[in-house]
């Protein structure tokens, strides 16, 4: 038999398989959400969090499940109370949740976990569907009472916002699956990706990932590529580094650690060149994108308590839920992000691996790492390295002579400097980047501030 022929019957049955876990996934939770939409509703009990439900789904059907053609399986629902009182507090009813991951057929993703997780995305683009390991499950398990806490302390989180976990059972195998937000819109082109945990050991896309369509880079890659940073305007970058701040310091308190920030990164004007010909890339996506309910609290400028507006253009921050930003050309982004993995506890092989990994190499620079240094380290890279504020050169003197003496050079200390047009007549000002933590100017300056800060950067299609 050819290596060809051998490659089809390979991915046939994948393919069948695949659509089997597919089959028995909608089924389950289609009948768990259904029944327990018959409950009454009741405050969420410590109990709660240990509940497993399990029901069986015999491929001729039975009085509580249709027939199908998936083979006979069992579906176990955890903590179906609590789960249901998560997805209450983001304003998910239980019919739009079910119609989401059970009207349509599921979108498999092509790329992957590095553990070799299964992803799935629901038609509506709004859920993520993983497959996670059984340790990753117990550990999520153990989680939920801490998680609910800081639920209902605080919604707008980067953390993943789960809306369920469960479990499939069949031919002698457990399959266990989180439904979680989605980061990255697929309605939304994503010119750039990058996977960061703020260590530089062995950090660098390989050369297969490269070879994707739309690769996911890592750190090196981010400092080599985009060494000005991601520029943010200053309420929105004190907004994303204390909402990174506040997030580990929960990540910290449960001993998590080796968890990443997902970046993806939408190019406003690159998009608006590559569809010249066509309608400008806001309509594009707008048409592009399901109807139906969205998730409170489930896009990046939610996540961050920030108000959207100013940088980018205000239509496509409401409608694709992106952070406006620039980058050090001066072009307009819509930056998606969000903390990923953090089911990884600091447990015994953790140590092990860190401390044989700390003999070798530097110990600092190794992505496995004791917790409260890891999300020390995690925020200094995230909010010095990867994100910047850009504060604007109010000096009138300083702009002549910028403008007067030719090229632009950079003060001992200082930033580095992005030159935007602001009118026909090839004026320019120059904007600072800067990593400090700054308040905006206070009263009528700030305000003033702000509307000539949003003047110069308004982009002229």
């Amino acid at each position: 038999m050819s290596n060809f022929s051998c490659q089809v019957i390979l991915w046939r049955l994948r393919m069948t398989t695949s659509s089997a876990l597919q089959g028995a996934i909608q089924l389950g939770i289609a009948h768990t959400v259904g029944s327990l939409s018959q409950k009454p509703e009741r405050d969420v009990l410590l109990q709660d969090f240990e509940v497993v439900e399990s029901i069986f789904f015999p491929s001729e059907g039975s009085n509580l499940t249709p027939a199908h053609h998936y083979g006979d399986f069992r579906f176990k629902t955890y903590a179906p109370m609590a789960f249901r009182y998560f997805r209450e507090m983001f304003g998910i009813r239980p019919d739009d949740y079910m119609y989401s991951l059970c009207n349509d057929p599921l979108i498999e993703l092509s790329n992957s976990g590095a553990s070799g997780s299964l992803f799935y995305v629901s038609s509506d683009d709004e859920f993520i569907i993983k497959t996670v390991q059984h340790k990753e499950a117990e550990f999520l398990q153990k989680l939920l009472p801490g998680y609910f806490m800081n639920l209902n302390q605080n919604k707008r989180t980067l953390l993943p916002k789960f809306y369920g976990l469960y479990c499939v059972q069949s031919a002698g195998k457990n399959i266990r699956i989180a439904v979680m937000n989605n980061l990255l819109p697929s309605a939304v082109q994503m010119h750039l990706k990058y996977d960061l945990k703020g260590s530089t050991y062995k950090r660098r896309a390989s050369a297969k990932e490269k070879d994707k369509s739309v690769p996911t880079y890592k750190d090196l890659d981010f400092l080599q590529d985009m060494h000005d940073g991601l520029l943010l305007e200053g309420d929105k970058y004190s907004a994303v580094c204390k909402t990174i701040q506040r997030d580990c310091l929960l990540l910290q308190s449960f001993k998590i650690m080796d968890y990443s920030l997902l970046v993806g990164i939408h190019n406003v004007n690159q998009a608006c060149r590559e569809q010249a010909s066509k309608e400008s890339v806001v309509g594009a996506v707008d048409q592009r994108r399901p109807q139906g309910q969205k998730p409170m609290y489930s896009t990046a400028i939610e996540a961050i308590q920030a108000e959207a507006g100013s940088i980018g253009s205000p239509e496509t921050e409401d409608q694709t839920g992106g952070i406006p930003a620039r980058n050090s050309k001066g072009e307009r982004l819509l930056v998606y992000i969000g903390i990923i993995d953090i089911l990884q506890s600091y447990r015994l092989v953790k140590k092990l691996e860190h401390s044989w990994k700390a003999l070798v190499h530097d110990g600092d620079t190794v992505s496995v790492h004791r917790p409260s240094f890891y999300a020390e380290r995690f925020q200094k890279f995230m909010c010095n390295a990867v994100f910047r504020k850009i504060l604007l050169k109010t000096s009138p003197s300083k702009k002549r002579r910028a403008v007067t003496h030719g090229p632009l050079r950079k003060t001992a200390g200082a930033g580095p400097f992005l030159m935007t047009q602001t009118s026909s007549n090839s004026q320019h000002s120059f904007l600072q980047v800067s990593s400090e933590t700054k308040d905006e100017p206070e009263g009528d300056h700030g305000k003033n501030w702000k509307q000539d800060f949003r003047f110069q950067l308004k982009c002229c299609n």
